[in-house]
């Protein structure tokens, strides 16, 4: 055969390898619902449930109409008059968080002090009475109230949601279908055939390109429609980010499933594998609350890597000039995983 030829023949065997995998993508309604439809209900849930709301109003108690007057005047405060002991029930009832019992020298609070809203009522009643009372502040106090896109939870949880997305659709997708192959014998097969193994693996890799798309347009999307999540930087650079945190961890995934036998094995390799990553990366908060002496194994993982650079890209607008480390790292993640599967991976 010519080179011309070869080339052909590997080109076109690549193509139909990369087509196969991404039909069989598209017959699994579970991985389907898992990559495209889990990540977008779970940012829905974590979005209302932690969604900016007005300040709470804190239900109080007190034993004088003076009092209650005194506290409804201040801000964040709903105040009821009681006697001592009707307020005492109502504190064991959880009806208030906070009695105050006027007394000839002033006033006495009746409160559990590990409960934070009774914390804060305490402080709130405190100062309003003592206002009431004649107090001056001896600094002026003005307000300037903000409420911008960027510095709420749902903007922060969603390049980390976004990140674990893309850890798991590629680690997951690409390890149980290369082993579940390996099962069906289907891998020996492809040991007759002329195919080269790179083309086969990178098969694997290029049908995830092929839904990268979608998954991260239909993610991104919906946080951009229902709450408002900002894109400060490039979206170009931010779609060239997602690249290449898929192609990370898909060579991971392959690495993974290189030598694994059963379905059994390369489950518990994928989760030794991702587990560290799902506590230590900073989904859900940010990785800086853990210990200064383990901060540089956090730093090197690659999913800590790309949810670094996708919040600095989605909210603080910087470009890939100023974020060299963690594309570095999720670089060095590709390239050796990759590498290395070449080299051990098993096809029996």
């Amino acid at each position: 055969m010519s080179n011309r030829g070869k080339i052909f023949f590997a080109q076109s065997s690549l193509a139909q390898l990369t087509c196969t995998r991404f039909l069989l993508f598209l017959r699994e309604p579970e991985a389907i619902f898992w990559t495209f439809v889990f990540p977008i209900l779970l940012a829905a849930g974590l979005g209302l449930a932690f969604r900016n709301r007005p300040a709470d109003v804190l239900p109080v108690g007190a034993t004088t109409q003076a009092m209650v007057d005194a506290l409804t005047a201040g801000h964040g405060l709903r105040a009821i008059v009681v006697d001592e002991s009707e307020g005492t029930r109502a504190l064991a009832r959880g009806k208030i968080v906070l009695l105050a019992v006027g007394e000839p020298a002033g006033v006495r609070y009746i409160y559990d002090e590990t409960n934070p809203d009774a914390r804060m009522a305490r402080l709130l009643a405190n100062g309003a009475l003592e206002t009431a009372a004649g107090r001056r502040d001896p600094l002026v106090e003005r307000e300037q109230l903000v409420h911008e896109a960027g510095s709420r939870y749902i903007d922060f949880v969603v390049p980390g949601l976004l990140g674990m997305n893309l850890m798991g659709s590629a680690m997951w997708g690409l390890g149980f279908s290369i082993v579940d192959a390996r099962q069906k014998k289907l891998l020996k097969r492809m040991v007759a055939s002329p195919m080269p193994r790179w083309q086969y693996l990178l098969s694997f890799l290029l049908s995830r390109l092929a839904m990268l798309i979608v998954e991260v347009a239909a993610f991104l999307g919906f946080a951009r429609i229902a709450f408002g999540v900002p894109y400060r930087g490039s979206l170009v650079e931010l779609g060239a980010l997602c690249l290449l945190t898929s192609l990370a961890f898909s060579a991971l995934g392959l690495l993974v499933a290189s030598r694994a036998k059963t379905m059994e094995a390369v489950s518990g390799l994928m989760n030794l594998a991702m587990m560290p990553m799902w506590i230590l990366s900073g989904v859900f908060f940010s990785a800086d609350r853990f210990p200064a002496v383990i901060q540089p194994v956090v730093r090197a993982l690659p999913l800590t890597a790309a949810i670094d650079a996708m919040r600095g890209n989605m909210l603080e607008g910087l470009g890939f000039g100023q974020m060299l480390a963690p594309l570095a790292i999720l670089l060095a993640w590709f390239l050796v995983p990759f590498a290395v599967s070449l080299r051990i991976f098993r096809w029996r």
